[in-house]
């Protein structure tokens, strides 16, 4: 079978994107802030909030150690 190029859902994009965005407020971080903890680029960090990346999963780990939350967190729809 041939790889498939395999892309998260807007949904869960925007999921993510909203997460993080709200979490990174709560703590009254910048995107350079919530970068510099998560050993990532500031320009990564916004592209991830504009739902323009697919993120890995040490990433997940990455940002989700950041701001002391678990990586289901990141992931979950809040209500």
């Amino acid at each position: 079978m041939p790889a498939r190029n395999r892309q998260p859902s807007q949904a869960l994009l925007r999921i993510l994107s909203a997460n993080i965005i709200r979490l990174r407020e709560v703590k009254e971080w910048s995107q350079e802030r919530l970068a510099d903890e998560a050993g990532l680029h500031r320009t990564y960090v916004g592209s991830v909030e504009r739902c323009e990346r697919n993120v890995t999963l040490s990433t997940l780990e990455a940002l989700a150690g950041a701001l002391g939350i678990a990586v289901t967190e990141l992931l979950t729809k809040r209500r």
